[in-house]
């Protein structure tokens, strides 16, 4: 769900336009919703989180949809709305921990977007997510150990995203924002064959 029309830029932001929709990927608990907020609003653009797009499409909360229809059907139902929401105005999109591990959102992805991996160490995701409901994969006799195994399978998958942000205990929102509009910036001067994700934009 959008959380608001573009705002305007937080003071002292150079004024950029966002030419592609940056796309947040990573492990529960890696703060792709809260930074990308704060990114968006650096941007001056729209932020989404596909996780609650796909709730509001439902009509039920996500723990609902796992329960009633299982994980494969949530999975492409996600994989539509991220589908969905790439072809639309640019903006800030967080997604859900498992949605860049299915082949056809990640080809999507690569195509309608630049993706972010927003990277944390296991006990840095522990202590963000322990004991918090909403968690449908952590719904196992040992969570933290199953926090282990989702990171061992699928860091591999979120390595090939096109831009990797460490998040670290101390780094607060904000500096985790301006991180990630550093490394956007980067990859675009690295690649310059590529259409650029973020435009500076003369008065």
């Amino acid at each position: 769900m959008i959380d608001s029309a573009a705002p305007e830029p937080a003071p002292g932001t150079p004024n950029y336009r966002l030419a592609r929709t940056i796309v947040l990927v990573g492990l529960m608990g890696a703060g792709k919703t809260s930074v990308g907020k704060r990114v968006a609003a650096r941007l001056a653009v729209p932020f989404t989180d596909s996780d609650s797009e796909i709730e509001a499409a439902a009509g039920m909360t996500i723990p609902e949809i796992f329960a009633n229809f299982g994980e494969p059907d949530f999975r492409d139902g996600e994989r539509r709305v991220i589908a969905r929401l790439l072809t639309e105005v640019p903006r800030v999109l967080a997604t859900g921990g498992g949605a860049f591990i299915e082949p056809r959102t990640r080809e999507a992805i690569a195509e309608g977007g630049v993706s972010v991996w927003i990277r944390a160490e296991v006990e840095v995701l522990w202590a963000r997510v322990r004991g918090k409901p909403g968690r449908p994969l952590l719904e196992a006799p040992d969570p933290r150990g199953r926090l282990e195994e989702l990171d061992r399978l699928r860091s591999p998958v979120y390595a090939q995203a096109d831009i990797t942000v460490d998040s670290t205990r101390e780094a607060s929102h904000e500096v985790m924002a301006q991180r990630i509009i550093d490394a956007v910036l980067e990859h675009d001067r690295l690649h310059p064959e590529r259409p650029p994700t973020l435009e500076i934009v003369t008065p």
